[in-house]
């Protein structure tokens, strides 16, 4: 069950649990993927309301997101088991299935392919309407060596996707 929201009454609870963490999913043939994000923002682009999340280069998400341009960000509603994000923030989907891992429930969406996440009801289904890697060129050095540490010469970047909201809502049991 599902009560549908204005996404930005919610923007704050965004913004509030994203330096903790959050998730985006995915799924591409067949298999549904989650992972921690700590940087994205709902906002508003080209006039449609939009959710601009940033994975890095060489993420297994960024490779079903190319594969199946939608996903969903799912949001706790008060607190959550520290478990789910570690675990999604630090394990890749190529190694394992880490919805079932953790025993996590799927919500049927109600306008793309991709499920919410019940254990984080907040939901926002999104359809990619432009991606593009991070400009980094002029970013300051200590940015760089922050958030893009070179190993073997290469530096890991983010492409923002720009996810048009297409439908948000909290689950509900």
């Amino acid at each position: 069950m599902k009560n549908f929201i204005d996404p930005f009454d919610y923007a704050g609870e965004f913004a509030k649990h994203m330096g903790k963490g959050i998730l985006l999913t995915t799924k591409a043939k067949g298999m549904v993927n989650t992972m921690t994000i700590g940087w994205g923002t709902v906002g508003i682009e080209w006039g449609r309301p939009m959710f601009v999340a940033y994975v890095r280069e060489s993420r297994y998400t960024r490779q079903l997101l190319d594969e199946n341009p939608e996903f969903t960000v799912n949001c706790p509603v008060g607190q959550i088991d520290g478990k789910i994000l570690g675990l999604c923030g630090t394990k890749s989907g190529r190694q394992m299935d880490k919805i079932k891992e953790l025993g996590l429930h799927t919500e049927e969406p109600v306008n793309i392919s991709v499920p919410g996440i019940k254990e984080l009801p907040l939901t926002l289904e999104c359809r990619v309407v432009y991606r593009n890697p991070q400009p980094t060129q002029q970013l300051p050095q200590e940015i760089l060596d922050r958030y893009y540490p070179e190993k073997d010469g290469i530096r890991d970047f983010h492409y923002a996707y720009y996810g048009e909201i297409v439908s948000a809502y909290i689950i509900k049991e």
